[in-house]
């Protein structure tokens, strides 16, 4: 391993969105800073079952929801 390339690796404390906290070790910020997170397990729909919006239809669903009501009249 090479001298001096490497980030300081040191511990750093991690709070959850309901407030639980943790420590784990890191290369992110300084030794003892809080790291809070905004999406995690806890409240992500991924890990939780929740629903997500979809996509309304393809390309083609799209056009004609824009422009189904036009016709070429003679």
């Amino acid at each position: 391993m090479k001298a001096n390339i490497h980030p300081e690796y040191h511990m750093i404390k991690v709070q959850m969105t309901d407030g639980t906290v943790f420590e784990t070790r890191s290369t992110w910020g300084k030794e003892g800073d809080t790291m809070a997170l905004d999406i995690d397990p806890l409240s992500h729909p991924a890990w939780t079952g929740g629903t997500r919006q979809l996509d309304q239809g393809g390309r083609v669903a799209q056009f004609n929801k824009r422009f189904g009501g036009l016709t070429l009249k003679k």
